[in-house]
């Protein structure tokens, strides 16, 4: 099969490694000397360094080649692996294009219009293309280095749902399908959000209690806000939901722990971010979920405590007491 990987970040290269062992795949980037280096190195070490790129992959900064790999519908897969906030203006150099079977790896809402990565794919490439997200707990890091998985896709599309299962299931990935694209991307936004929250209270040594706690109420703020958003709630209870957040809240590779580590630390924001040096894409989330719980009469306490912290000038201690002087209620989402 031929594949097309839109960006080169870690998450797409890993993939683009993965992939390569059996399908005809190129990876594109946007930065034309950085690809032309990672086809020198047969390494990607703006992104994925200590990775070597496979011989058979193929590198690319030309969005026509690299679209032009996958003309060819009944046996192509495009897959974007750029952040939420690149999608748009992505998607949007791709009007025009005969473009096959497309799936998105990003994970949020956009900034501004609070829209989920396929209501921003069919406001501008129309509701008649197959689309998907491909989701689930997975880091760059170890997907690269053949270590097992499992992903998600989601997508209305039986057809398009199985090609990725083809491309994507075998050696050391599993994939499952759903037909539920609103939770499936609604979990993978906010448990990036609640990976901060999770950070805050590693940070402040608050132990394993105390961060099981947050988890699981994180989970019912998820499954609130993906219901009212029109996701199914068993949605929740799988890869997309309460795996990637178990991952990302745990799990020292994610970058959104990292700020709430540091956000403990008393560290600023902006030198968190700076440090890690990669997108966190809960910062960008907590201000759009923190919007769209208040406009839908969602009520999400962790959500929002986050982003007191981030945008309101709460310290780490302050979310924490506010957390817990809250009136018990019942455990019932």
């Amino acid at each position: 099969m031929n594949i097309t990987i839109l960006g080169a970040g870690a998450w797409g290269t890993a993939l683009a490694i993965t992939l390569a062992e059996r399908h005809r795949v190129l990876l594109w980037g946007r930065n034309e000397g950085t690809m032309r280096d990672a086809a020198a190195r047969r390494e990607n070490t703006a992104y994925l360094p200590g990775f070597r790129l496979p011989d058979s992959l193929t590198l690319s900064a030309d969005l026509d080649a690299a679209v032009a790999h996958v003309a060819a519908p009944n046996d192509a897969l495009l897959i974007v692996a750029s952040p939420v906030a690149g999608l748009r203006p992505l998607l949007m150099r791709l009007q025009g294009n005969p473009i096959p079977n497309l799936v998105w790896m990003c994970k949020g809402f956009e900034e501004r219009t609070r829209l989920l990565p396929h209501q921003i794919a069919r406001e501008i490439l129309g509701g008649e293309l197959s689309v998907g997200a491909l989701s689930g707990p997975s880091f760059a890091q170890e997907v690269a280095r053949g270590l097992p998985c499992a992903l998600v896709i989601a997508s209305d599309s039986a057809a398009l749902r199985e090609r990725v299962v083809d491309a994507v299931h075998g050696r050391n990935i599993r994939v499952y399908s759903t037909d539920d694209m609103v939770g499936v991307e609604v979990g993978g936004a906010v448990k990036n959000i609640l990976a901060i929250a999770t950070g805050i209270i590693d940070g402040l040594g608050l132990g394993f209690n105390a961060r099981a706690a947050l988890i699981t109420r994180g989970l019912a703020e998820i499954t609130r806000l993906g219901v009212a958003l029109g996701g199914r709630a068993e949605t929740f209870m799988g890869l997309a939901g309460m795996g990637d957040l178990l991952l990302t809240c745990t799990g020292d590779l994610s970058r959104n722990r990292q700020v709430g580590l540091g956000l403990a630390q008393g560290k600023k924001l902006d030198a968190i971010v700076t440090e890690l040096g990669h997108v966190a894409e809960g910062v960008r989330c907590a201000r759009e979920v923190r919007v769209l719980a208040l406009e839908r009469g969602v009520e999400m306490p962790i959500s929002n405590a986050v982003a007191r912290v981030l945008f309101d000038g709460d310290s780490p201690q302050e979310m924490v007491t506010r957390l817990l002087s809250r009136d018990p209620r019942g455990e019932a989402v």
